[in-house]
């Protein structure tokens, strides 16, 4: 699998944007984190092998995603994986102890401290990606390569929206694992299908929110809200609602469409996409 998506400094390889010849609806599509063109020379960079590197992965939310462009919704979708740069931190999100040199300007926040940060020191399991800490330049390169060119293209895609349709709403699409919700939940009565996340009401006015619960609770979904993902940088820099943008963050868990352990799709995987298209329908309907 590897083999076939290497990395390519043609950057059509590290992001695909869809927009349709017209747009019907004030959604964009976001999907920050489902990239699997993984470059050889990080992968042997790294100390853990390719599965576990790939815990970091929304496994396939692209593809959940992928016909939003038949309904006139455009969408942005990294190819790059979230292990190698993570587009859903700050720019300057870093944790200096990972370089061997100086990197001015860094933004220690607790997500970087942990190993989280826009170049992460771990996977989502944890464990340590590098055997060694990293050049210095080699943060600048990623960023400007990677980081970058996808928020353009995100903010474009907003900015059209707002000029077309006067508002616009961003819904960031992710995945979450089940043992999200704990191992000792035998009963799975705390699990739920989908996580909305508005940051407490900062990115995305009330209303919005609770049509998109209603929507996926009419489609069959358990739905909690802020709980326990109330959403990351993307949505926080993006969700303006005072200015008329609107920012909403979607987590699915992955139980309901992959093999956790294997990241292979299920066959249910149609059925979540369905439903989630039904979804994004829905809504463009209710705020247009």
């Amino acid at each position: 699998m590897v083999k076939k998506n290497l990395y390519s400094l043609d950057q059509k390889a590290l992001i695909e944007v869809k927009v349709p010849a017209h747009q019907n609806a004030c959604l964009v599509i976001s999907s920050p984190h489902s990239g699997r063109n993984y470059n050889p020379k990080f992968l042997s960079s790294s100390r853990l092998d390719c599965l576990a590197i790939r815990r970091s992965e929304d496994p396939y939310v692209d593809k959940i995603f992928r016909n939003v462009i038949n309904m006139g919704i455009p969408a942005i979708y990294a190819l790059f994986p979230r292990a190698f740069v993570d587009p859903n931190r700050g720019l300057r999100e870093l944790d200096p102890k990972m370089f061997k040199g100086r990197i001015p300007n860094i933004d220690f926040s607790s997500r970087a401290a942990a190993g989280f940060g826009v170049i992460p020191r771990c996977v989502a399991s944890g464990e340590e990606i590098y055997s060694k800490p990293l050049p210095a330049i080699e943060a600048t390169r990623r960023i400007d390569a990677h980081y970058k060119p996808y928020h353009n293209r995100l903010s474009s895609l907003i900015e059209k929206t707002l000029l077309k349709f006067g508002q616009c709403l961003l819904l960031d699409c992710h995945s979450m694992p089940s043992s999200t919700f704990g191992f000792k939940d035998i009963n799975k009565s705390n699990k739920k299908d989908i996580i909305l996340g508005n940051r407490f009401g900062k990115t995305c006015a009330p209303e919005i929110l609770e049509a998109a619960k209603t929507i996926l609770i009419d489609l069959g979904f358990s739905v909690a809200v802020n709980d326990p993902y109330a959403g990351a940088y993307i949505i926080s820099h993006y969700g303006k609602p005072q200015n008329k943008v609107h920012a909403l963050q979607l987590e699915i868990n992955r139980e309901l469409y992959v093999n956790e352990k294997t990241f292979t799709p299920l066959p249910a995987l149609d059925t979540v996409s369905t439903k989630m298209l039904c979804l994004v329908k829905k809504l463009g309907q209710a705020i247009t």
